[in-house]
């Protein structure tokens, strides 16, 4: 690539790279720097490797922040759904990634250009190659600006997050009986209250509590399920 290429690049990825080299390392996929026969020209398959990891980071770090109350699986299934080969070539597509890569005669014939497998490992060399340019709350920000409608779209389990109706099956299946939620308290000024509500059955009792009547019912419930669910 040329400078005004990497202008380009830049531009559309949002990045300044001080290093250039690690940004042109990420576009030259294996089958160029075959022909090229030069030593001191190196594939991506590297970054491609650390890419993946910075970006599976990246991610489980912005669900977890987006979803605090789910449990691991739920978690490694959504980021699975967001971290795969046909998400990332969209990613790569919508920047344009495939103009800028280094491919050998045959993919380039065989319309490497727009292979999805391809143009995802260049999005995830290409993240690399700002990991170590830029460091990691640079990564952080990057990959979080371009997984932003991605990551928005993406739907947690419904029976991980309402937690009253999960109860609700468990304890009628199991007990036989209905829970009951009061609301037993309301602490703090009236423009910061935090709610708490009390699930009775039977004998069996827990709090919860919540910014609103609703959350606090909601955090009982899922303490409820904790308990139960570990019997």
């Amino acid at each position: 690539m040329d400078e005004s290429q990497h202008r380009e690049l830049e531009d559309k990825i949002g990045y300044r790279f001080q290093n250039v080299d690690l940004m042109t390392q990420a576009f030259h996929h294996r089958s160029y720097v075959n022909e090229m026969q030069e030593e001191d020209i190196q594939d991506n398959e590297c970054l491609e490797f650390l890419g993946d990891a910075v970006l599976n980071l990246v991610i489980g770090h912005l669900l977890m922040q987006r979803y605090p109350d789910l449990k691991e699986g739920d978690l490694s299934r959504m980021r699975a759904a967001l971290v795969n080969e046909a998400d990332l070539a969209d990613i790569a597509r919508r920047i344009d990634l495939g103009s800028f890569l280094q491919l050998g005669k045959g993919e380039v014939q065989s319309n490497g250009h727009d292979k999805d497998s391809i143009l995802a490992d260049a999005f995830e060399a290409l993240m690399a190659a700002v990991y170590l340019d830029g460091g990691f709350q640079t990564a952080f920000q990057l990959i979080g600006t371009h997984f932003l409608e991605k990551i928005e779209a993406v739907k947690a389990p419904s029976d991980q997050r309402d937690y009253k109706s999960r109860l609700q099956e468990l304890v009628q299946s199991t007990r036989h009986v209905t829970p009951r939620y009061r609301l037993v308290d309301a602490v703090g000024p009236d423009h910061d209250k935090t709610f708490i509500t009390r699930i009775s059955m039977d004998q069996f009792q827990v709090e919860g509590e919540g910014k609103s009547k609703k959350a606090a019912e909601q955090d009982a419930a899922r303490k409820a399920l904790d308990m139960l669910e570990g019997d």
